[in-house]
């Protein structure tokens, strides 16, 4: 006879180690084993009480599974009710045992004891599999009409599992959903609702079928607000039924997106909900949050998303920071669509990035990146610089991350951006990432008039940290501004107005750089530009030339390969004649255009400002959301970026992006020699058709057809573009539509293109900035026009930028795989 499970517990609990436990878990399952072969129908429900308490400590219980099915088939509740929670605990709808019970529920389904019927109502409920979810539907069906309203609530909610099974059963329970609002049971209207919910999640088709019934769910709704006509068993902290009123405002939120007829009727409610609903207790604080989520979902006018986010607001100086947390999370999803709306809480939302809580700081931090603009850097920048100083070394790689992209984006002039870099670098130098350090130098180099005032800044914020213990980040960038313009720097030329350094003397300058240099443990990538920077120094300021070189053979001897070869390299070039020093050391000179030599240069959509500036002010920025990888990108130095294939195709030849790029002829290669003096060469740098043949661009070549299979550009992460290809009228010329849809709601839809030097390309707006999920799709139109089709193949490169559940995402593809002749 086994031990009562009283006892059981006792023992394990007496235990002292996990073998102990082990020895008596073992003992008494081979008693329950014995039990169960005998018949034992006894003590059968008391060893199956013992079998969950085994299974919920992690052991095995598979030899027991047939016991459970005994005890829902015997006639008593008891035994029924213990049979059945022994079913929901160690079966799942996986096993093959539980096809057995199919008939049992069935019969019990049909039981005149209501007790009896809700056990086999919310066994289905949990573990039904598709075979049983067809098989008992029509049980289901008919307990949804029972006269009880324990039952009718039952069953809804047990229809709910089965439509998630077998979804094509949807249609005869859509007529009982919409009969259950009508009933006076809060329970059953509690149960209705969210079977409607799940239908509209099931068949997004169901959602038209529901949406006449908006104007009574809006007036169900407006009966919650006040209490007087219900029971007080629903009371919850003085609000009528919260549960109700959530499942309400998450059921019109389904209804009315997309649909502005139904989005008016249910915006006076929405209106009521938010202004009436208390928020000094949690269950009022959950309803205003459903109904802020449903007025930003549907297509309500402005007045009410004020409100909205005014809701928000009160959120946020809420105590609680789990309200807080939420409050922040809205409003990023929110500032995608409307962030004139969000800032009137700026200065709430700049306050919760000092906040002792860090996932409060991370929230808010993410929520100011998305509010920053032109018309308000200065202000936001200077909140974050200050904060930067005090915040904890934990915070500080995200939030000087932050603040060097947000100023190399909306900076209002290279100056200003300037001035900031060099206070992050100052005060989180260590926390700087390399792609910021080579956004600085780049616009740096694109500004040889303020390459003198860079040098003073940057040199002053390494002379405030102590060139010895500068970190990284700080001395690369010092060191390289110092050698591009050591002269100015000690000659103080080109001061701008308003400036105010202080005088630096050459000594000071290559004290400096010497002190970086010799920095034990410094990283050998700062001292092969600090070696750089000492070279240009000495051709710079002729006087510094004998320290330099005595530094310069010091380092001749050191262990690291790099480091040693550009000593040995910069002191024989100082040590040559004829000035051949100047002329190899002379400073960097600015791109052309002053935005780079690019081969590639991203086109932004009409009536979209690019991302990327080299020069200008105001609205464009200085430079994209990631320096470096824009700099990569547009060097074309992204071998990393997947190229797209032609979806009938996908085994066509790879396209070479450097010959695609026209930055390398593979057919014949050219004289160095006649390259860096001008000329042509040997052969010159003819294009592979027209040296093979002599024939013009594209001659000869088979007609092309006006259309062509699609090229999947982008397919990560339920985001997929394709691009359609279609010939235009002029040779060479190429119409692309964009087709985008995801897998998920995104918002703030942007694209930008690049193409090679030889093609031009315009770029249409898009359809929309916005998905609400699948069967959706923004498409957006480009014309590409190949100079030389047929020898040069077409290469594109597309930046995607665009928010998801409340986070920015940014990704780079390059497209080849292109029909001939384009």
């Amino acid at each position: 006879m086994t031990m009562r499970l009283r006892d059981l517990i006792k023992h394990v609990r007496a235990a002292k180690t996990a073998a102990e436990e082990r020895n008596v878990i073992a003992k008494e399952s081979a008693a329950l084993r014995k039990a169960f072969k005998e018949q034992d129908s006894t003590y059968r429900h008391r060893n199956v009480a013992k079998l969950m308490y085994i299974h919920m400590l992690g052991y095995p219980t598979h030899f027991g599974q047939m016991e459970t099915l005994k005890l829902i088939a015997s006639l008593g509740f008891p035994e029924k009710r213990l049979g059945y929670l022994g079913l929901m605990l160690l079966l799942d709808e996986r096993q093959e045992v539980l096809m057995l019970v199919t008939n049992s529920l069935k019969n019990d389904l049909h039981n005149r004891n209501m007790l009896i019927q809700g056990l086999a109502l919310c066994a289905l409920g949990n573990i039904c599999s598709a075979e049983m979810a067809r098989d008992l539907a029509p049980e289901v069906e008919k307990l949804m009409g029972s006269i009880n309203p324990y039952l009718r609530k039952k069953a809804a909610l047990c229809a709910s599992r089965v439509l998630r099974k077998v979804p094509e059963m949807l249609e005869p329970f859509a007529e009982q959903a919409v009969a259950l609002l009508s009933d006076r049971n809060h329970g059953v209207m509690l149960a209705g609702v969210t079977l409607m919910l799940e239908m509209c999640h099931a068949d997004p088709a169901v959602v038209a079928l529901f949406r006449p019934q908006v104007p009574r769910l809006a007036s169900l709704l407006r009966s919650l607000l006040g209490s007087q006509s219900y029971a007080t068993d629903t009371d919850v902290s003085g609000l009528t039924d919260p549960f109700l009123q959530v499942k309400l405002l998450r059921l019109l939120r389904e209804l009315g997106r997309g649909d502005a007829e139904s989005s008016d009727a249910m915006g006076d409610v929405l209106a009521a909900v938010a202004s009436n609903t208390e928020s000094t207790r949690n269950a009022g604080n959950a309803i205003l949050y459903e109904c802020v989520q449903t007025i930003m979902a549907v297509e309500s006018i402005g007045g009410l998303r004020v409100l909205a986010v005014n809701t928000l607001g009160r959120f946020l100086a809420h105590r609680d920071n789990n309200i807080r947390y939420v409050a922040l999370h809205t409003l990023a999803r929110v500032a995608a669509r409307d962030p004139g709306a969000v800032q009137r809480h700026r200065a709430t939302v700049v306050d919760c990035v000092r906040d002792a809580d860090a996932s409060i700081r991370r929230a808010a931090l993410e929520l100011v990146y998305s509010l920053v603009n032109e018309g308000n850097i200065r202000e936001l920048a200077a909140e974050l610089l200050d904060y930067l100083a005090v915040c904890d070394p934990g915070f500080k790689p995200d939030l000087a991350a932050k603040i060097c992209v947000l100023v190399g984006r909306h900076a209002p002039d290279k100056r200003w951006y300037l001035d900031s870099m060099a206070k992050v670098l100052r005060q989180a130098g260590a926390f700087v990432t390399e792609e910021a350090v080579a956004g600085l130098v780049r616009a740096v180099t694109d500004a040889p008039a303020l390459r003198g005032y860079a040098a003073r800044a940057f040199f002053a914020a390494l002379r405030e940290v102590g060139p010895g213990a500068a970190p990284e980040p700080l001395a690369r960038a010092a060191a390289w501004c110092v050698g591009e313009a050591g002269d100015r720097l000690v000659e103080a030329r080109g001061r701008l107005e308003g400036e105010d350094a202080a005088q630096v003397s050459a000594q000071e300058a290559f004290d400096a750089l010497r002190a970086i240099l010799t920095r034990p443990g410094q990283a050998d990538a700062v001292r092969e530009v600090t070696l750089t920077a000492l070279a240009k120094l000495g051709v710079r300021l002729p006087a510094l030339a004998p320290q330099v070189a005595e530094l310069l053979d010091r380092f001749s001897r050191a262990p690291a390969p790099e480091v040693q070869t550009r000593a040995v390299e910069y002191a024989r070039l100082a040590a040559a004649r004829g000035g051949l020093a100047g002329a190899v050391l002379e400073p960097i000179p600015a791109a052309e255009g002053g935005a780079g030599a690019e081969d590639l240069a991203l086109v932004p959509a009409e009536g979209e400002e690019a991302a990327g500036n080299g020069g200008g002010t105001g609205g464009a920025g200085l430079l994209g959301a990631d320096p470096a990888a824009d700099l990569a990108a547009l060097l074309g130095l992204d071998a990393g970026a997947p190229a797209a294939t032609n979806l009938p195709a996908p085994g066509a030849a790879p396209v070479d992006p450097l010959a695609a790029l026209g930055m390398l002829d593979l057919a014949a290669p050219a004289d160095p020699l006649a390259e860096l003096l001008g000329g042509g060469g040997a052969g010159g740098l003819r294009a592979p058709a027209q040296a093979a043949s002599g024939d013009t661009p594209g001659a000869g070549a088979d007609p092309m057809p006006a259309c062509f299979p699609p090229l999947r550009a982008y397919d990560r992460d339920g985001v997929c573009v394709l691009l359609e290809v279609a010939r235009g009228a002029a040779p060479g010329a190429a119409e692309l539509t964009a087709r985008v849809t995801s897998a998920q709601a995104l918002a703030g839809w942007s694209l930008q293109a690049a193409v090679p030097r030889f093609a031009t390309l315009r770029l249409s707006p898009p359809s929309g900035t916005s998905l609400a999920g699948p069967g959706q799709e923004l498409t957006q139109r480009l014309h590409v026009v190949n100079s030389a089709p047929g020898t040069k193949p077409l290469v594109l490169r597309l930046r995607l930028a665009f928010q998801r559940d409340g986070a920015g995402v940014t990704d780079q593809v390059e497209v080849g795989g292109f029909p001939p002749g384009f």
